[in-house]
Order: structure tokens, then sequence, then C-alpha cells
């Protein structure tokens, strides 16, 4: 199983698009807070739909929370800011795949530090960037891909 680790999300849909993502693939749900919304909003449960059952979604109060109870994960980073592709990696099944808020991606602190482990999709200049919800699919799948996708 894989896990799509969200830093500090701002925008409900993107995280019930994820969320409903995550369920159909099998791959746990992380939340670093503070979060941009309250998980019981209804627009991310609308985004979710009728998946929400169908997820694990584990909470964090902050990224040294998250390190603390997952000792030893294998985490990329994905960030527009740093040069490899994604598609430079062999992924492994329990990796945890970590994408930054929608506003401001990942701190440039957490970049420096796990540079090695810091992948980016490749997309042309000038534009901003892709939608985060697209974003966890394009690189989960690929993800699965590499592994057979054994859900």
């Amino acid at each position: 199983m894989f896990n799509i680790v969200l830093y500090e999300p701002e925008i409900p849909q993107n995280t019930g698009n994820i969320a409903r993502t995550c369920a159909c693939t099998g791959t746990a749900l992380h939340l670093i807070e503070p979060l941009g919304f309250d998980l019981s909003e209804s627009s991310i449960k609308r985004a979710g739909l009728d998946y929400w059952d169908k997820v694990t979604v584990v909470r964090y109060k902050n990224f040294d929370d998250f390190l603390e109870k997952n000792k030893g994960a294998n985490c990329y980073f994905l960030s527009k800011k740093v040069k490899t592709p994604y598609t430079d990696i062999e992924f492994k099944d329990g990796d945890f795949l970590v994408f930054g808020k929608e506003t401001k991606g990942l701190p440039d602190v957490l970049l420096e530090k796990y540079a090695e482990k810091s992948l980016r999709i490749p997309m042309r200049d000038g534009v901003r960037c892709l939608n985060l919800s697209n974003s966890a699919a394009i690189v989960l799948y690929e993800a699965l891909r590499q592994t057979g996708f054994k859900f």
C-alpha cells in the first residue's frame, strides 16, 4: 500500500478528490495540520462522495509529529522547484508521497533537507502548477504501475 501525505492542505475539494483516489487504490491518506478547512465541511464530503469510509485517514499536528509516528518511512517530496522527474524513481510498496499546500507547495527547508528525495512532475515553463489532486493521482498511478497495480 502506498501513502499520500498532504502538508497543510488548504482546499477541501482537493483533499476530497485525493481521498476518493486513495479509496479506489487502497492508499492511506495522511493529513498534516493545520488544515485550511474542517473535515466535516460539506464540500470535502461531497468531493469524496461515499468513499470516506473506505479510506484510512491519519492526522498529524505538524510535520515533526508525522516523522515521529512514521520512523523509517521512505518519503518522496513533490515540488515544481526541483529538477528530478518522478519517473526517474523506482517506487516501492509502502512509499510516502508528500505534497505541499496548494498556494505555496512544500517549504524550501524541507526540499533542502530532503533534496535527494525531492521530485517534480515535468510541465511547461510559464504556468504555475497542476492541480493538487491531479498531481497526486499522476505520481500515485506511476508508483502503482511500477509495482504491478496491486490493490
